[in-house]
């Protein structure tokens, strides 16, 4: 039904920056929000910003300041980009996408695979 895909990631020194992408694409009504998470090896999973109609929010201390999450005006595109990136930000970054398939209907949700962002010293 729903296709989630993430892109942009990569490895950079610390300092540098990067965007990562997340494209959804299939049938469906409205994309209510959609999610960045990120995991680190050996460490939970967290959500890191997420961006919805509403405006957007950062969710993680560390980050704040430097990174920013925002859709592009089709509603179907999300971005989050990374600023004076650091060591510690190294993780799998995932797209979560929250959406309905039609006016009214109930919410449903699809994950993207993920996209590597390694952050050298």
């Amino acid at each position: 039904q729903v296709q989630v895909v993430e892109s942009g990631g990569g490895l950079v020194q610390a300092g540098g920056s990067l965007r990562l992408s997340c494209a959804a694409s299939g049938i469906f009504f409205a994309i209510s929000a959609m999610n960045w998470y990120r995991q680190a090896p050996g460490k939970q999973r967290e959500l890191v910003a997420s961006t919805t109609t509403g405006g957007s929010t950062i969710h993680v201390d560390s980050v704040k300041g430097r990174f920013t999450t925002f859709r592009d005006n089709t509603w179907s595109t999300a971005y989050l980009q990374m600023n004076s990136l650091k060591p510690e930000d190294t993780a799998v970054y995932q797209c979560h996408v929250i959406f309905r398939l039609r006016n009214g209907g109930s919410f449903d949700q699809a994950w993207g695979q993920g996209t590597q962002v390694t952050v050298s010293s």
